[in-house]
C-alpha cells in the first residue's frame, strides 16, 4: 500500500506568483520542496498532494507537473478562507486563511489513506521520509499517529533565533505535549537558550523538536473538523488567530483519543528562516550531492 505526502504550500504561493519559481537552491535550480518530493519517492510514497492557493494553481502546476509526471501521482487542494467554516463569516479584516491545521483539513476529500504532512520550505532529510513511510504502512491507525522528532541542535540557525515546538516525550516514546518556544538560539557559551519575556531558560541540545512533519490516519479529518468548529466559536472575531496542527495533536492526546509516537531522526534539518541562511542551505545541498545522496539534476 502506498502512502501519501501532503505538502503545505499555500503560504509559498505568493512567492511563486511573483517569481514564477521559489528560490532555487540545487545546482539545477531545485527548490527545497523538490528534494522532499524526491526523498518521498525514494522512500516509497506513491502520491503527493499540494495545498496551494487557487489563484496560483496554474503557475504552480506548470512548474511541478512536467517534473513529476510518471514519477508520482499528484493532486492539488486549495486552502480558502471560507473552506469548512460553515455558517461563520470571516471578519473583513482577516487577510489569510486559518493556519496549518485548517490547511490539512482542506485535504479531507483528496486523501483516504494514511498520510504524512510537511512544510514546503523545510529540508527534512531522507531518513525522516523512510521512517515516516514505514510508520504509515505498518503502525498508523485511528489510535496512533506520529511526529518525526529532530534533535534541537540540528535545527538552529547561525543567523538568529528560531521558533520550535519542543516535545515532551514519555518513557514509551509517546508525545506528552509540545511547547512552542520562540526565540531559541545558541548563546556565547554554546548553551541552547530560549527567552520568555525577559527571562532566559536553558534547553538540552538533544531535546526532540517538531518541524511540522506529522503522520496521520485519515480519521483525523473528522476530529479536526470538530475542533475547528470549536476554534471558530472562540476566535472568529480575532483576525490574526491561527489554527495550528499542534492544537490537534494536543487535543488528540488530552482527550484520550490515542497516542502520538515521537520517531527520532538523526537527519540534519535546514531551511531558510533568514535571508542569510540561503548560502548555508546551498552549501549543505552541495555536500549531500558530493556525497552521492542526490544527483546534481533531480529530475533529469
Amino acid at each position: 500500500m502506498g502512502s501519501t505526502l501532503l505538502i503545505l504550500a499555500a503560504g509559498m504561493a505568493s512567492r511563486y506568483g511573483s517569481m514564477k519559481q521559489v528560490e532555487g537552491f540545487g545546482p539545477s535550480g531545485e527548490t527545497i520542496m523538490d528534494y522532499s518530493i524526491y526523498d518521498a519517492i525514494e522512500s516509497g510514497f506513491t502520491k503527493v498532494v499540494f495545498i496551494i492557493r487557487k489563484d496560483f494553481a496554474d503557475n504552480f502546476k506548470a512548474i511541478f507537473e512536467p517534473k513529476l509526471k510518471g514519477r508520482i501521482e499528484t493532486d492539488y487542494v486549495y486552502q480558502d478562507m471560507s473552506s469548512f467554516i460553515g455558517d461563520y463569516k470571516a471578519p473583513a479584516e482577516r487577510t489569510k486563511p486559518w493556519g496549518t491545521a485548517h490547511a490539512v483539513l482542506c485535504a479531507k476529500y483528496a486523501i483516504n489513506e494514511p498520510f504524512a504532512v510537511i512544510n514546503a520550505d523545510d529540508f527534512y532529510g531522507r531518513d525522516a521520509f523512510q521512517k515516516a513511510d514505514k510508520f504509515l504502512n505498518t503502525k498508523c491507525s485511528p489510535k496512533l499517529y506520529s511526529i518525526i522528532g529532530y534533535e534541537l541542535i540540528k535545527t538552529l540557525s547561525e543567523n538568529g533565533s528560531v521558533s520550535r515546538g519542543v516535545c515532551e516525550v514519555d518513557a514509551d516514546n509517546n508525545l506528552v505535549s509540545i511547547a512552542e518556544r520562540t526565540k531559541i538560539y545558541s548563546d556565547e557559551n554554546g548553551k541552547i537558550t530560549y527567552e520568555d519575556g525577559d527571562q532566559k531558560f536553558e534547553v538540552p541540545s538533544d531535546s526532540k523538536v517538531s518541524m511540522n512533519f506529522w503522520c496521520f490516519d485519515p480519521s483525523m479529518f473528522s476530529f479536526t473538523e470538530k475542533i475547528f468548529q470549536e476554534f471558530l466559536s472562540e476566535n472568529i472575531s480575532a483576525p490574526k488567530s491561527e489554527f495550528f496542527i499542534p492544537i490537534i495533536g494536543d487535543r488528540f492526546i488530552k482527550e484520550g483519543q490515542g497516542a502520538i509516537e515521537v520517531i527520532p531522526t538523526s537527519a540534519q534539518w535546514f531551511g531558510v528562516t533568514y535571508k542569510e541562511d540561503a548560502p548555508q542551505v546551498q552549501k549543505s545541498l552541495n555536500k549531500l550531492i558530493g556525497d552521492g545522496v542526490y544527483p546534481d539534476n533531480l529530475w533529469k
